[in-house]
């Protein structure tokens, strides 16, 4: 007996969305956050991250407002930056990862620090008004604070803080919040991940569903 589905795949994704609406409480969300949510949300396949996601400093309208006025993105891991749907983007934007950069592994073993960590070092020339996508290394978030915390390193436009796992993700965010260095948006405590980092990136350059 063969399996009933739905296999059209546009009334799929109309119903996806349909439901996290339904379901999810999206209340406390302003238009301009709403929609990252809602993708967050349908990438995890968990309604209630809801609960878990902040907005920082009206970071959603800000980080939208970069991307369509050109801005770069960095992301921490190839997971994310070839997660990003290049046609979503407003400005064809550049999307920069400098994890495999062949200076990395001994920059790595001269700072001491994990590579995901060194490879923000890299960053800079290009980071004033930039997006910052960080969905996996807790040390990356940490080691950018540490270099905002030099008023002379450039500025990002927006931060999109969401490392997972046990060791370093909560507290990576937890450091976030409380330096505030530019708008941002986190998930809070263990959750995070390339997907709900890529789905946030999609949504704030489309705006769409």
């Amino acid at each position: 007996m063969p399996y009933n589905y739905e296999k059209n795949g546009a009334a799929i994704y109309k119903e996806s969305f349909a439901t996290i609406r339904r379901e999810a409480d999206l209340s406390r969300f302003n238009q301009h956050e709403e929609p990252v949510v809602v993708r967050m949300i349908h990438a995890a396949g968990m309604v209630r991250l809801e609960a878990h996601i902040e907005f920082l400093d009206n970071m959603a309208q800000i980080a939208t407002n970069a991307l369509q006025n050109g801005a770069p993105i960095f992301c921490d891991v190839r997971m994310v930056s070839e997660g990003i749907t290049r046609s979503r983007l407003p400005a064809n934007n550049e999307i920069i990862c400098t994890l495999q950069d062949s200076a990395v592994p001994e920059m790595a073993k001269a700072m001491g620090n994990t590579r995901s960590a060194t490879a923000i070092e890299l960053w800079r020339p290009k980071l004033e008004g930039a997006i910052v996508a960080i969905g996996n290394a807790p040390t990356a978030l940490f080691h950018l604070l540490n270099m905002l915390e030099d008023q002379s390193c450039p500025r990002p436009a927006a931060i999109i803080g969401c490392p997972v796992g046990f060791v370093g993700a909560m507290e990576s965010k937890d450091a976030l919040i409380k330096a505030r260095p530019v708008p941002s948006m986190i998930v809070r405590g263990r959750l995070g991940g390339s997907a709900m980092t890529v789905a946030a990136i999609n949504a704030l350059a489309s705006r769409k569903e």
